[in-house]
C-alpha cells in the first residue's frame, strides 16, 4: 500500500480512528492542507490501516504498521471511533468498544510519541441546566442515558491510561448541517413535515432546550485543537457548540413556519406519566405491529426520553474561546431556512440521508412527480375543503348540546341507562366536533362518527321504551354521523391517493364509485330502513300492531304472520331486537354510501370493504331468514320479503366497487407497496392523474339510465332463472305442495332468486353457473322425494328449466379489467 500518495511525508502526522466514517471523512479533508492524515477503522482503505478496536491484538498489529511506514512520532490522535444507539438502553458494545477499546487503543500507543490525544465526547454527559443557566466544564458529570454514560466511562478509561500523554477532551453539541441533523432534531423536523400529531405533544418544559454544533464550526473547533495542542493544558476539557439553546416551543414554531408557513404551530405539555405511559406502550406493542403498516421502523420516543424533557443544556464556551480562539460561525437559527429548503427540494434524498424511513407517500411519490408539490397540493385542497364546510362541525356542537338535555325535553329521564348514554355521548359529540374545527384534527371526525353509531344503536342495547327516545337515537345519530364524514373533505384519505391516480380503474370503463352506482344501494336501503324500523317499534312495544295483508298466523294465535315471526323464538333470542339490527344497518348503509368520492374505490379501501360486507354477507343472511320462515316458523311475513328484496337487489349494484377495489389493493400489493397502509389511507394507481366527479348535469334519461345500468342488466336467461326461483318458494301456494319437497322446493327456490338477482351483475356473471347445480338437485329431489306426478312433474320441468336458462351468458356491455376474463 503506498501511504503517501497525495501527502506531504515533512508534515506532521494526525492518525484518526473511524477515520472512513461521515465525520473522519470530513475531518481527514479539512486537515490534509496542514498535516499527513492517517486513519483506523475497520476496512482497509488509502491511507487507513484496518483493525478491530475490540480485539487488542488488531489495534497493537495496526499501530506498528503505523509506525513502520509513518515513524513513531504522533502530532494527534483523533479518537472518534465509538458505538452509538438511540435505544436507550445499556448494550454490551459500549463496554467492548467504547471503554475496553479506548484502552487497548491508549495502551498500544504508550510507545509513541503523540503531542495530543483528542476525544470526541458529548455535553450530555454533563448534568443537565435550567434556561438562563449554562453548563461549564466544571458542571458535574451526571449522564442520565447509556450512551453519555458510556462516554463518561471512557473518559475515566483515558484519565487512567493516558500515562504520558496529553489530552483533551471536547464535550460536543449536537451536530447539524444544512442537509443532516442529530436524530432528535431530525426527526422533530419530521414530524411536522408529516403533521405527526405527536408533533404537537411534548413531555416536558416547552423552554427547555439544547445547544446545537455545525458540523463546519467542529471540524474548525478540532482543527484548532490539533493546532494548538502543545499550548494546551495537559489534561483539559472543552465545551464546544453554540451558545444558544433554542426553546423546544421555540423551535417547533419556526421549523413549522419554514416548512407550513405557520406562526402558530401549537404545542401542549403532556403530563409525564401519561408520555411515559404511551411510549411504553408503543415501544411493547411495536413486534406485533404489521411490517407493510410501518415497515418495521422502531417508535423513535423511548421512555427514558420522557424522562429527560425538561433537560436544559445551555453551554459557557468561554474556555474555547481562550484556549482555542474559536466560536461557531454558524447557529442553528440562521441555518434553518436552508435546512428546511433542502429538505422541501429534495424529500426523499433528505429522509435517506438522515436515516428516516421515507412516509409511504413519499415512496410513492418518488419518479411521478415532486414530492413536495403533490404534499403541498394535498393540504391545500384539503384545508380549503375544511374551510368550506366547517359549518358542520358546529351544528355536530349543537347537536351533541342536543342529545345531552333530549332526555328532559324528550321525557325519559326515567330510563337510567339511556339517559346517562345520551348525555355522555352528547357531551363526547361537542368534545370531538370542538377538536374537528381545526383541520389538522380531521380523524378526530371517525370518533364523532363512531359515538353517533352509538347514539343510534343505544335504544335498541336499552330495549327503550319510549318511542321518542328511539327516534331521537336514530335521527340525531344519523344527523350527527352524516355531518362528521360524509361532508367534504374525507378524513384520513393520503397524500398519494389525494393528488394522484385515476378516477376510473385501470381496464374499466366507468367507475363503480360514481354517485349513479351509490344511489340504488341507497335507495334501496331507505327502503329497508323505513320497513325494519317499522317491524322494531312493534318488537319494542311503540306501537300495538303490525299490518300484514296475506299471511294469517297460527288458528291459535290472534297474531298475524309477520308479528309471529317478529316474535318468535328466533327473533328473541337476539340480544337486540332483530328488527332495529336490521334498521341500523340499513341506516348505515345509506350514511356510508354517501362518504367519499368517485375515486373511493382507491382513496377510501377499507371503506368500500366494510360497505361491501354489510351488503353482500348480511344480504346473504336476510335470504337466508326468508328461507326459515315457512320451513321452522309456518308462516310468511310480507314486510320482510320486501326488506330482503330490497337487500337481495343491492347485492349487483354494489358488488362491483367491492371487485375494483380487491382488484386496486392487488395491484399494490404487486407493486410492493404497505397494503395495510393502502387499505387505511388508500393510494394512487396506474392512469393518468384523472380528478373528475359525478355530474348530474345531464338529461334525466341518461341519469336514470347510468343509474339503474350501470355495470348491471337484466338477461333473459337471469329473468327466467329468478321467476322459475320466485315460484318454487311459493308451490305450497300454487300446487299445494306439503313436506320435505315444499321445503325443497322454497330453499331452492329463494337460493335459485338469491344468484339470479346477484349475476345481473356483469362482473359476477358467472355465479349464474350455480343455477345448474341448482336445478339439477331439484329434479333428483322431485324424483326421490314423495309427492303428486303433478308435483313432481312440475319439479321436474322447472329444473330442467332452470338448468338451460342459466347456460347463456347474455350480453356484457362494460369491461373490467383482468376481472373481464372470468365473466363468462
Amino acid at each position: 500500500m503506498n501511504d503517501t500518495i497525495g501527502q506531504d511525508p515533512q508534515k506532521p502526522v494526525v492518525l484518526i480512528t473511524g477515520a472512513s466514517g461521515n465525520l473522519g471523512s470530513a475531518l481527514t479533508q479539512r486537515l490534509a492542507e496542514t498535516y499527513r492524515v492517517i486513519g483506523l477503522d475497520r476496512e482497509e482503505g488509502e491511507d487507513v490501516f484496518a483493525f478491530d478496536i475490540t480485539e487488542e491484538e488488531t489495534v497493537r498489529s495496526a499501530l506498528e504498521k503505523v509506525r513502520a511506514q509513518h515513524g513513531d512520532h504522533l502530532a494527534a490522535v483523533i479518537h472518534l471511533a465509538a458505538y452509538f444507539d438511540f435505544s436507550g438502553e445499556e448494550n454490551p458494545l459500549y463496554e467492548q468498544v467504547n471503554e475496553k477499546g479506548t484502552r487497548h487503543l491508549l495502551q498500544a500507543l504508550q510507545g509513541f510519541r503523540v503531542d495530543r490525544f483528542i476525544y470526541s465526547g458529548t455535553m450530555l454527559l454533563h448534568r443537565p441546566s435550567a434556561p438562563g443557566i449554562p453548563i461549564t466544564e466544571d458542571t458535574p458529570i451526571e449522564p442520565g442515558w447509556a450512551y453519555p454514560a458510556s462516554k463518561a466511562r471512557t473518559e475515566e478509561v483515558i484519565r487512567a491510561e493516558h500515562g504520558g500523554i496529553p489530552y483533551a477532551l471536547l464535550h460536543l453539541a449536537g451536530l447539524y448541517d444544512e442537509q443532516t441533523a442529530v436524530p432528535t432534531l431530525a426527526e422533530q423536523i419530521r414530524r411536522i413535515y408529516e403533521r405527526d400529531p405527536k408533533s404537537h405533544a411534548y413531555s416536558g418544559d416547552l423552554s427547555t432546550g439544547q445547544a446545537f454544533l455545525h458540523r463546519a464550526d467542529m471540524l474548525e473547533a478540532f482543527a484548532r485543537t490539533v493546532d494548538r495542542r502543545a499550548d494546551l493544558p495537559e489534561e483539559v476539557t472543552i465545551l464546544i457548540g453554540e451558545r444558544e439553546a433554542m426553546g423546544y416551543d421555540a423551535l417547533q414554531r419556526r421549523i413549522a413556519q419554514l416548512i407550513h408557513g405557520t406562526e402558530d404551530w401549537e404545542t401542549l405539555s403532556v403530563p409525564k406519566p401519561i408520555a411515559a405511559a404511551g411510549a411504553w406502550a408503543q415501544v411493547k406493542a411495536e413486534p406485533v405491529v404489521p411490517d407493510d403498516f410501518d415497515q418495521g421502523e422502531e417508535p423513535f420516543i423511548k421512555p427514558f426520553m420522557i424522562r429527560m424533557a425538561d433537560d436544559h443544556y445551555e453551554l459557557d464556551i468561554s474556555r474555547a474561546e481562550e484556549l482555542l480562539g474559536w466560536r461557531p460561525k454558524h447557529s442553528l437559527r440562521e441555518t434553518l431556512p436552508a435546512m428546511i429548503a433542502n429538505m422541501k427540494q429534495d424529500p426523499a434524498g433528505w429522509y435517506e440521508a438522515n436515516g428516516l424511513t421515507k412516509p409511504h407517500w413519499l415512496q410513492a411519490a418518488e419518479g411521478r412527480d415532486d414530492p413536495e408539490a403533490l404534499r403541498t397540493r394535498a393540504e391545500e385542497a384539503f384545508r380549503t375543503a375544511h374551510a368550506r364546510n366547517i359549518w358542520a362541525h358546529f351544528l355536530n356542537i349543537g347537536l351533541g348540546a342536543w342529545m345531552m338535555t333530549a332526555p328532559v325535553i324528550l321525557g325519559y329521564t326515567q330510563l337510567t341507562g339511556l339517559l346517562v348514554s345520551d348525555m355522555a355521548a352528547g357531551l363526547l359529540v361537542m368534545i370531538g366536533s370542538f377538536l374537528a374545527l381545526s383541520w389538522r384534527a380531521a380523524l378526530v371526525r371517525w370518533g364523532v362518527a363512531a359515538v353517533a353509531v352509538w347514539i343510534m344503536t343505544a335504544p335498541l342495547l336499552f330495549w327503550t321504551e319510549s318511542a321518542a327516545a328511539y327516534l331521537n337515537g336514530t335521527l340525531a345519530g344519523a344527523v350527527i354521523f352524516a355531518l362528521a364524514v360524509c361532508v367534504r373533505p374525507a378524513p384520513g384519505v393520503g397524500t398519494m391517493a389525494a393528488t394522484t391516480g385515476p378516477t376510473i380503474p385501470p381496464g374499466w370503463d366507468y367507475s363503480p364509485s360514481d354517485w349513479t352506482q351509490r344511489m340504488p344501494v341507497i335507495a334501496l336501503a331507505f327502503i329497508g330502513l323505513f320497513v325494519s324500523r317499522y317491524l322494531a317499534a312493534y318488537q319494542m312495544d311503540h306501537v300495538g300492531g303490525v299490518w300484514e295483508p296475506f299471511f294469517a298466523g297460527a288458528p291459535d294465535n290472534p297474531k298475524n304472520g309477520t308479528e309471529e315471526i317478529i316474535t318468535s323464538d328466533i327473533s328473541e333470542a337476539w340480544p337486540v331486537p332483530d328488527a332495529g339490527l336490521g334498521a341500523l344497518t340499513y341506516l348505515l348503509e345509506i350514511l356510508i354510501g354517501f362518504v367519499g368520492s368517485a375515486r373511493r374505490w382507491r382513496t377510501m379501501p377499507w371503506l368500500v370493504l366494510i360497505f361491501g360486507i354489510m351488503i353482500v354477507p348480511l344480504g346473504v343472511v336476510s335470504i337466508t331468514f326468508i328461507i326459515i320462515q315457512p320451513i321452522l316458523l309456518g308462516t310468511w311475513c310480507t314486510l320482510c320479503l320486501i326488506t330482503a328484496a330490497a337487500m337481495l337487489i343491492q347485492i349487483p349494484y354494489a358488488v362491483d366497487e367491492l371487485i375494483a377495489t380487491c382488484q386496486f389493493l392487488g395491484r399494490r400489493k404487486r407493486a410492493g407497496a404497505p397494503v395495510l397502509r393502502v387499505l387505511l389511507t388508500g393510494d394512487t394507481d396506474d392512469g393518468p392523474d384523472d380528478r373528475r366527479d359525478e355530474s348530474f348535469e345531464r338529461p334525466v334519461g341518461t341519469v336514470l339510465r347510468d343509474m339503474l345500468g350501470g355495470g348491471v342488466n337484466v338477461t333473459w336467461g337471469l329473468a327466467a332463472s329468478a321467476a322459475i326461483g320466485l315460484w318454487l318458494m311459493f308451490t305450497r301456494l300454487t300446487l299445494g305442495t306439503e313436506g320435505t319437497l315444499a321445503n325443497t322446493d322454497h330453499l331452492i327456490g329463494a337460493l335459485a332468486l338469491t344468484i339470479a338477482v346477484s349475476a345481473m351483475a356483469e362482473s359476477i356473471r358467472a355465479a349464474r353457473f350455480l343455477n345448474v347445480c341448482l336445478g339439477a338437485a331439484l329434479v333428483i329431489c322431485a324424483l326421490v322425494m314423495e309427492a303428486s306426478w303433478l308435483q313432481s312433474g312440475a319439479d321436474i320441468v322447472a329444473g330442467v328449466a332452470l338448468m338451460l336458462v342459466s347456460l347463456p351468458r347474455g350480453p356484457v356491455r362494460h369491461s373490467y379489467g383482468g376481472w373481464s376474463r372470468v365473466v363468462v
